[in-house]
This record gives structure tokens, sequence and C-alpha cells, in this order.
């Protein structure tokens, strides 16, 4: 889980943005580019969702100023129907491509009711939820996943691994609600992925079901973000020799719920659902109340919004390296640590 740190500096978010905007463009990436990149990381961290926020920023850089990654890349739409659109990301990181994929999914959801936005020759896009959001502030539900070419195959391994733990790809599904926040599911598609530790090794036993059940999201997320977006074709190969930091591919759904159901009628009924669940159950063991996905999330970004964003030793010590190796200036006031 993504824990607030006990010990921190706030960062306020315009110079988090302002940071990580300069050391992208530091290492060739384009301004407008950059801009997309430097907003969907500081979301992460507004939202207290640690694991995807500026941690990861040091090794996109590294990827970038060492040729994995494309600085300056042709993402352009490369196939197109009434429901669909296909984006080559031509070897860069998927925040981009998979923005304007989740956009063109929106716009065909307005128009026919369901959009669906594939991305193909990508980098890693961060958390899912980055794109089911954009589909929940147009009104939409949302569905993302990302898939990564080669996954699965261990044949290489002796002994082989046990199927426990089959992959980690991202998932996300986003329901709108009327007043309430809405329910936003953002996680690894292996539900039992932090499990993957010595004092939890009789867990399979215990509870199989359950791992027969991750089994399948990781299948279901690798192959509509991978499989489905033809990512497997014969100039993937050159683009993989080329820029080996993109071999991802991405999946957004968008369905649009006024085209289904009148949007005050659907979201009356996700409020509904929300505080019957929220107010009839006792909490989980070691929690104050229930909270549906996505509403912690929510708390925490208004609290940022307000007083900073907290950074801990995790988000320091990625800017710092950035800091060291770029020469960008820190994002807070040394005489404040």
């Amino acid at each position: 889980m993504n824990l607030p740190p006990d010990e921190f500096v706030t960062v306020s978010e315009d110079r988090e943005l302002a940071f990580l905007q300069a050391c992208f463009e530091h290492v060739g990436v384009g301004a407008d580019h950059a801009t997309v990149m430097a907003r969907l990381l500081t979301n992460s961290d507004l939202r207290g969702v640690r694991s995807h926020g500026i941690a990861w920023a040091p090794g996109y850089c590294r990827k970038f100023n060492e040729g994995d990654l494309n600085t300056t890349p042709d993402i352009r739409v490369v196939h197109e129907n009434p429901t669909t659109v296909i984006v080559d990301g031509d070897g860069f990181l998927g925040y981009v491509p998979t923005t304007m994929a989740t956009e063109a999914a929106i716009a065909k959801a307005k128009q026919v009711g369901v959009g669906l936005g594939l991305v193909r020759h990508i980098g890693h896009n961060g958390a899912a939820g980055h794109y089911t959001r954009v589909c929940r502030d147009a009104g939409c539900i949302g569905f993302a996943v990302q898939g990564f070419r080669g996954d699965g195959e261990r044949r290489h391994q002796d002994p082989k691994p046990p199927a426990t733990y089959t992959g980690f790809p991202p998932m996300s599904f986003s329901i709108p609600a009327r007043n309430e926040p809405a329910v936003v599911l953002d996680m690894v598609a292996h539900v039992v992925s932090g499990y993957n530790e010595p004092e939890f090794a009789d867990l399979p036993e215990r509870i199989p079901a359950t791992f027969f059940k991750a089994m399948g999201l990781v299948a279901t997320a690798n192959l509509l973000g991978g499989a489905l977006t033809g990512f497997t074709q014969n100039e993937a190969d050159e683009i993989a020799r080329r820029f080996p930091g993109a071999t991802m591919g991405g999946m957004v759904l968008a369905i649009d719920i006024a085209s289904v159901v009148p949007e005050q009628v659907f979201g009356a009924e996700v409020d509904r659902y929300i505080r019957a669940v929220c107010e009839s159950f006792a909490p989980m063991p070691g929690q104050d109340e229930v909270v549906m996905p996505g509403h912690m999330e929510e708390r925490i970004l208004a609290q940022h919004k307000s007083t900073g964003i907290r950074f801990g030793d995790r988000e320091q010590q990625a800017a710092q390296q950035m800091h060291d190796d770029w020469g960008v200036p820190l994002p807070w006031d040394e005489e404040r640590k």
C-alpha cells in the first residue's frame, strides 16, 4: 500500500512540475511532451500514490539519456475506425501516447457510446488510473491496462518459478458518481503482488483461489494491453532494437454513460451504493472507517493542494539523484529540511 511518509519536506505542486519539466527537457525531451509527463507524475504525488510519482523520474531520464527511449518520437495514429484508434508511440514513454489514445477513445465514446484507445511501441505509462480519471472527468466509465511484450516467458529459468506470481501489469477502473467521489480502482493486476515475500510463502496453499484469479487478471491486462495493440507485428522488432525501453502497449476503454442511461440516474445509484457500503459495513482490520477505492486519494489530493506535497525519503532521493545528474535546482528550500 502507499502510506504517507513519517518524515518529509513539503513541495508545492508548481515546484514539482517545474522541476520535472526541467529534468525531462535536460535529457532531450520536447517541452510539450515533458509537460504531460511532469503533470501526470505530479498528479500521482498529489494523490499520495508514491509508487508512481517522482520516484520513477530518475530511471526515465536515464533511459532517455542513454538512448533506450526515443526523445524525438513521431507519435501518430496508425489505425482508426468509428470505435477504435491505435496510436504508435515510436519508442517514447507511454504517458503522452496513452493520453492521446485516451482522449481519442473519449471522443469516439461521445459519438457512438463506446471508444477504444490502443497504444503500442511505448515505455512505461505509469499508473493506469491516470487515464481512467480522464475518462471520469469526461463523464465516462474508464478501464485501462498495460501489457509487456514477452511477459510470461520464463522457460529459461531453472528451476521454474511458481505460477503464483506471473506478472505485475497496471490496471484501473473508474466509475463516476454524482455527488460522491468516483470509485477508482487503480492497482497492479496481480491483486496480492505485495505478498511475494518469504514470510507469506504459505499463502498460495491457504488461499489458492486468490492466486488463480490474480493469474487471470494479469493475463487480461497483458493480452488486452499488449496483444490487442498489435505490438508484436514486424515493425516492433526494429523499434525494440533501436529503443529497448519501449516494448510495451496499452489499452483504454471509455464508455459514455449518457449514451446508455441519463447521467443523473446513474450517478444517483452510484452515490447510493457508495453510501450504503460505507455506512453498512464495519471497517477492515486496522482501519477506522470504510473507504471506497479512490476516495482516500481524493482526500490526500485536497490536503496536498492546500499544504504542499509530502516528499519522504523516496521522493527526496529521486529528486536529489536528478539534481546531481542534471544540475536542476531541488524543488524545496534546503533550510526547510
